[in-house]
């Protein structure tokens, strides 16, 4: 897995990289009790706002990892936001794009130099 500066984690599945938000975020945001999901076919950039979680201490955006179109998302967490908590770095995951250039992945943080950042 990789993972960025905004606590987002990536999976490489084939073509495909699903996309979710650390331990560590899930963490820090408490319960989770609304996830806003973006609409599959979407083209993003990096850093472009696509998801918002909303939680009983406060709301914030994810953002795209890196450029690509998001092909699936997660629809469970409409209607069970809180699995966030639960697992979020497994089936909780937010959405899955297929990204423009996978060596751009590459730019991103592997699990060791996530924690050191998180320490």
């Amino acid at each position: 897995m990789k993972y960025t500066e905004e606590h987002e984690w990536l999976r490489v599945d084939g073509d495909e990289v699903f996309v979710g938000i650390s331990t560590h975020a899930a963490e820090q945001l408490g319960d989770v009790v609304f996830v806003e999901l973006p609409d599959a076919g979407t083209t993003v950039g990096k850093d472009d706002e696509v998801v918002v979680i909303e939680s009983v201490k406060a709301a914030s955006d994810i953002l795209a990892p890196l450029d690509g179109e998001i092909t699936e998302v997660n629809d469970v967490l409409a209607d069970e936001p809180g699995k966030i908590n639960e697992d979020p770095e497994g089936d909780a995951w937010i959405f899955k794009m297929k990204i423009e250039d996978m060596s751009a992945l590459d730019d991103l943080m592997d699990e060791a130099a996530y924690k050191k950042f998180i320490a």
